[in-house]
């Protein structure tokens, strides 16, 4: 909890009085409690695996996060004693939601930090930070998100200092006086290696990229597609970015001089991020970087926020689209397989920007070539990510559908011509018998 008696003259003295093992920290969780870790590379690895090693000590402690790194617990026998709610699920826990060991947290990403004040106790964070600085400060680094609620709101909080943690600017400052326990860590941060890119995703990336005109500022997901759209604006000018998510794309555009951040509506001269997943590289790259900001998820993924940056270009992937329009972007039937994220926020955003676009993305076929991404109706049990009302275009390897602004006929007639050759006939005939054209 906060000590204001911590002044400049001892912040180090503090330090070291807050300092503890792994295991240490993770006593401090009792039963029962609360605990509340951020997304990706800001886990705090250690106290993760510390709190695994004594959970049969403990009974009814929950854990809410979102996309897990951390294995530890994801196991049927740690039901009774910690349960984990996911807010986006991850190659590590979505076996745990799958076989109902662990539990799914609908929401929009913008409104994590708005749930974490409303709804979820908080009596245990954990984050992984850069070192403290000279004035007491230490950076939420690549993790912000919710990050900086959860802080604010937990009856402990521990840190895990790490200097290959990146030192990043913005709105992701966490003061010595906030700190109850510090636990040092020299591991490397997780890593993502960078996807390659298809002869499918190389064609989206281009239909997308003739799309976005210089002084356009982009938010991109992960992936093979958001690759080759970077690629593709490498001789781009002038261009912004503002998204949740920054990769090795981004960097490589801010290097190429494609992104300069110069002709954005607000955070001018800035490229804004909420987390960010990559490469070493990268993480180099962001370090004490100066037009590179981290802010929280409830400014980042607003859409009102988004909404006032003039040409917003957003694109993300998605799984399914049917005749109408509708997306699922993170299920498989019922079947969940990651989560709602900020595509929607985004969606939602580039439709209030003056001049924006949004692009919805998939390949015309899954299963090898044997089933098509575009349906006449979602799956039943489908998530609809994206609603119909707010997808502007989708886009396969076979061109771009406008969907915003057109009829329901129009709609499934723009969704067949890009489906694959294949599927068009079966598509128009199911679009006929439910009287779409």
């Amino acid at each position: 909890m906060t000590n204001l008696s911590i002044t400049r003259g001892n912040f180090k003295q503090a330090y070291q009085q807050k300092l503890c093992t792994p295991a240490e920290a993770a006593s401090t969780v009792k039963s029962r409690d609360h605990l509340c870790f951020p997304l990706g590379v800001g886990e705090p690895t250690l106290m993760v695996r510390a709190l695994a090693a004594r959970k049969h000590e403990l009974e009814g402690v929950v854990v809410n996060q979102q996309h897990h790194l951390c294995s530890d617990y994801f196991t049927e026998d740690s039901v009774p004693h910690i349960k984990v709610n996911a807010w986006f699920i991850s190659h590590v826990s979505r076996e745990a939601v799958q076989k109902g060991w662990a539990d799914f947290v609908p929401n929009h990403f913008h409104e994590v930090p708005k749930l974490l004040r409303d709804y979820w106790p908080v009596d245990v964070a954990g984050t992984v930070v850069s070192p403290m600085d000279e004035y007491g400060y230490f950076t939420c680094s690549l993790s912000v998100g919710y990050t900086m609620e959860a802080v604010r709101k937990a009856r402990k909080v521990v840190v895990q200092v790490n200097p290959n943690a990146p030192r990043t600017h913005g709105n992701c400052h966490i003061h010595i006086s906030e700190v109850d326990h510090i636990i040092e860590c020299d591991e490397p941060l997780k890593e993502l290696d960078i996807p390659p890119v298809s002869t499918v995703e190389e064609a989206i990336g281009g239909y997308i990229a003739e799309r976005i005109k210089d002084g356009s500022t982009l938010q991109l997901g992960w992936g093979g597609i958001p690759n080759a759209v970077c690629t593709a604006l490498l001789k781009k000018r002038d261009l912004g970015v503002h998204t949740e998510l920054i990769s090795d794309g981004i960097a490589d555009l801010m290097l190429a001089g494609a992104v300069n951040n110069s002709r954005k509506t607000i955070n001018r001269g800035k490229t804004l991020g909420t987390f960010a997943l990559g490469t070493k590289r990268l993480f180099e790259f962001m370090h004490e970087n100066p037009v590179v900001e981290m802010h929280p998820v409830d400014y980042v993924n607003d859409p009102c926020v988004i909404g006032q940056i003039d040409n917003m270009v957003s694109i993300n992937a998605t799984i399914q689209v049917d005749l109408l329009g509708q997306c699922c972007s993170e299920s498989f039937g019922h079947l969940q397989w990651s989560g709602t994220g900020g595509q929607a926020d985004f969606a939602r955003g580039a439709n209030r920007s003056r001049g924006g676009k949004g692009f919805i993305c998939t390949a015309a076929t899954a299963k090898n070539g044997k089933v098509s991404c575009i349906v006449p109706t979602l799956a039943p049990g489908a998530s609809v990510t994206t609603s119909k009302n707010d997808v502007d275009h989708v886009v396969t390897e076979f061109g771009v559908a406008k969907l915003r602004g057109q009829t329901a006929r129009q709609r499934a007639l723009n969704l067949i011509n890009i489906a694959h050759p294949d599927f068009r006939g079966e598509l128009m005939e199911a679009a006929r018998k439910m009287n779409r054209i």
